[in-house]
């Protein structure tokens, strides 16, 4: 089954394309959301003082990174001919679908729930922002291949993939 392993691999690296993105460019998002935001006439530091962060940091490095090595596991079981791959990939598989429909979901939904979580925070700054304006800028911040190239290939890569390794398992 290294047809399912190569398509695990590839899956992960799709996951670990995010914290490298925001380690490597970041720091300038979080720079054109702190102009945003001074333009705004908010502190530029209101983001910081909330735990909320573009760079690859908290959960954006860890979750990813689980995600990699959860499924680096049956794949390298696979390649050294382990019987366990296959069990652990039917789990693994559509776990690995469902975050990644709730990343997509998270994607999509930004503006709205970004706006919800400031109005529920009761910072009044918060509560004043123009989140609209506030994640293009971040958007803005990034090379123009990520969003939306690199993040839609992304998920192409996670779904496909994903599907292909459900159909390649079923056909075993």
């Amino acid at each position: 089954m290294t047809a399912v392993a190569a398509l695990q691999l590839l899956i992960a690296l799709a996951f670990l394309s995010i914290p490298v993105v925001r380690g490597r460019y970041g720091a300038r998002a979080q720079a054109a959301v702190e102009a945003e935001l001074g333009r705004q006439g908010v502190r530029t530091t209101v983001m910081a003082e909330n735990g909320m962060r573009l760079d690859a940091g908290g959960h954006e490095t860890w979750a990813p990174v689980g995600i990699a090595a959860a499924l680096l596991l049956p794949a390298l079981l696979g390649i050294a001919g382990s019987s366990w791959s296959g069990t652990l990939s039917w789990v693994v598989q559509p776990l690995v679908i469902l975050v990644n429909c709730v990343i997509l979901y998270s994607n999509l939904t930004a503006v709205p729930s970004v706006t919800a979580a400031f109005a529920r925070s009761g910072d009044a700054e918060l509560q004043r922002i123009d989140v609209r304006a506030m994640l293009r800028a971040a958007e803005d911040g990034f090379p123009d291949w990520v969003m939306p190239y690199l993040q839609n290939l992304r998920h192409v890569v996670v779904f496909a993939g994903s599907a292909a390794v459900l159909v390649l398992l079923a056909a075993h």
